[in-house]
């Protein structure tokens, strides 16, 4: 088997580039022959290491380039990226190659799907994000910090600043998205979409073409196996960007309510607004992996207070593997790692009252402590690790090649096995228009 897989960045610079990586590096020490596309570099040196083809353009991204004008031409149709994509497909065998898509929003924009499409090679596409179906990629509405709603591209989405900068560049990304639907048509090419927690699936379905095939792939967690802490647990850690979608003044809040002092991971723009309001709370900055997971070993709980849908978010499984109960927000996808009760507690997204009394019921030191034992021990019963996550990625390409690029329907592979979402589901309705 030929894996390409295509992403925006060729080092790791956040959690999708690090999944590509890693399932890169993993299928090569299988034996599988790899290459990967991306518009980013410094290629990661482990890659030619492993035998890794390597096509990178050394293009910039968002934030790297100088001239913001050229970016934004690139970011709505990269010309070099669909062109030198053509030539590297057009190199491969149908017969045995699969194409996984990581990523595009970044740097090598929709201009991929008219390479994709005319390569008639099997693909396959990770919902890391929603663009594929939200011209934002988060169906959040950043200035009224809550989450959007109202149905992709309609006159409703369109007439609504809802973008984390400005409303003009909400409207080159409707462009870019035109362009995807219209033009690229990477909606409709990728017959199989690859989601990581249940919660994306409910939402895009309604959204994607009828006859997409949906396959739950879990992201691996990179945490080493370690006894579970007798000491008594210590403070109530937030791991992750400072921003106002991730809940960060939602926990601050709660914690003063709570009469505990918050401790933060991360850096982000609300960091020093935070740190002048609660000057109680601590702020660490951050921390390598680590430090991160040396910190969640000692911690009271991980609170998770993000109040947007995430993806599968990866500190969440990391903090229960590390034996430390979450506290997450009921609105996000880290919902189906926690049965709320046992392993940690779900509260309402957005109200720091309900998040402040399940962080009074965990001063109980006892009740930490247990919670942190059974987090442990649901984890660990089924770690998310990088081979289940190679097995699973290898019965979807078998299932994609066998389907055969003229997209026949194809059986589902194999159910995941007894994960913590499956264990721990939390029963949720979407709204209507999803």
């Amino acid at each position: 088997m030929h894996v390409v897989l295509v992403a925006d960045h060729a080092y790791v610079n956040g959690g999708q580039a690090k999944v590509a990586l890693d399932s890169a590096l993993g299928l090569a020490a299988r034996g599988v022959r790899v290459t990967l596309f991306a518009a980013c570099g410094p290629a990661d040196p482990r890659l030619a290491a492993a035998g890794i083809r390597v096509v990178c353009l050394n293009q910039d991204d968002v934030s790297t380039t100088r001239n913001k004008l050229a970016f934004l031409v690139q970011a709505i149709w990269n010309g070099e990226a669909a062109r030198r994509l053509a030539a590297e497909l057009a190199l491969c065998d149908p017969r045995d190659t699969v194409v996984h898509v990581h990523a595009f929003a970044k740097a090598l924009s929709p201009s991929i799907g008219v390479a994709l499409r005319r390569s008639g090679l099997a693909l396959v596409y990770t919902l890391h994000e929603f663009f594929l179906v939200c011209p934002n990629g988060g169906f959040y509405e950043y200035p009224a910090a809550a989450i959007c709603r109202r149905t992709p591209m309609s006159r409703a989405c369109l007439t609504t600043d809802c973008d984390a900068k400005s409303y003009p560049r909400k409207l080159a990304r409707v462009v870019r998205h035109v362009g995807m639907t219209r033009i690229a048509r990477l909606p409709t090419i990728f017959r199989h979409v690859v989601t990581i927690s249940d919660l994306q699936e409910r939402v895009v379905a309604p959204l994607l073409p009828r006859g997409t095939t949906f396959h739950r792939v879990d992201n691996p967690i990179s945490v080493a196996r370690a006894p579970v802490r007798e000491e008594a647990p210590g403070d109530f850690l937030f791991v992750g960007r400072i921003s106002t979608e991730k809940g960060a003044p939602v926990f601050a809040e709660a914690a003063r309510r709570a009469g505990i002092r918050a401790v933060f991971v991360g850096d982000g723009e609300q960091r020093a607004e935070l740190a002048a309001r609660y000057p109680e709370a601590a702020m660490l900055g951050w921390r390598d992996a680590a430090g991160v997971q040396a910190l969640m070993r000692q911690a009271r709980a991980l609170v998770f207070p993000s109040v947007w849908y995430e993806g599968q978010p990866l500190t969440v499984y990391e903090a229960l593997a590390c034996g430390t109960p979450v506290v997450v927000s009921d609105a996000c996808a880290g919902r189906e790692a926690v049965i709320d009760g046992e392993t940690g507690f779900l509260f309402r997204s957005g109200d720091p009252d309900a998040l402040a009394a399940h962080l009074r019921r965990l001063t109980d030191d006892a009740l930490a402590a247990r919670m942190g034992r059974a987090a442990h021990a649901r984890y660990w019963a089924a770690p998310l690790s990088l081979d289940a996550h190679l097995d699973r990625l290898g019965g979807v390409y078998a299932a994609v090649l066998r389907a055969g690029a003229s997209g026949r329907p194809a059986a589902r592979p194999a159910g995941r096995g007894p994960s913590l979402a499956d264990r721990g589901r939390v029963k949720h309705s979407e709204p209507a228009s999803r």
